[in-house]
C-alpha cells in the first residue's frame, strides 16, 4: 500500500486506518489467479464481494462460458482489485471522520492543479476536487 500523506490525523486515526485497510484490502495476483483458474464458477466476483455477478457464474457455469468470460477478465482483475481497494480506503476515511489522505506520488512539472475552493492539490489531469467536489484550475 502506498503512503498516504494525512496532515491533521492523530496517531491513533493513522494506526487505526492502517489496521482497517489491511483486514479489508484485496490482492491483484490472487484476483487474477482466481479469474484463470476458477473464473467458470465467478470467484473472482466473489472476492471482490459482486455476489450477483459470482451467483450468475455459479448458474450458467456448465455452458462454459462464463470460463471463457473469467479468462478475458483475468486482463482487467488488477485494475478492478485498486478500485475496490480505494473504495475500502475511502469507507474507512469517512467511517475515521477525517480530513481525505493525500497519496505521495510524483506530478510531472507544470502538471500541477489545485482546487479553487478548498485549495488542495489535485491529481494531474482532474477536473473536480477528490476532496470537496469543486472545480479544478492549473497552478
Amino acid at each position: 500500500m502506498e503512503q498516504l500523506a494525512t496532515p491533521g490525523w492523530s496517531d491513533q486515526q493513522r494506526a487505526t486506518f492502517y489496521y482497517q485497510m489491511a483486514a479489508v484490502q484485496k490482492d491483484e495476483v490472487l484476483g487474477v489467479l482466481l479469474a484463470v483458474f476458477l473464473g467458470s464458477f465467478g470467484l473472482h466476483h466473489f472476492y471482490l464481494k459482486q455476489n450477483g455477478l459470482g451467483i450468475l457464474y455459479l448458474i450458467f457455469f456448465w455452458t462454459g462460458i462464463p470460463g471463457l468470460i473469467g479468462l478475458l477478465e483475468a486482463f482487467f482483475m488488477p485494475s478492478r482489485v485498486r478500485r475496490y481497494n480505494a473504495d475500502q480506503a475511502a469507507l474507512i476515511v469517512a467511517s475515521l471522520g477525517a480530513a481525505s489522505p493525500t497519496f505521495h506520488a510524483a506530478s510531472p512539472a507544470g502538471a500541477a492543479a489545485v482546487c479553487a475552493a478548498c485549495g488542495t492539490p489535485a491529481v494531474p489531469g482532474a477536473k473536480f476536487c477528490a476532496k470537496c467536489g469543486s472545480a479544478v484550475f492549473p497552478a
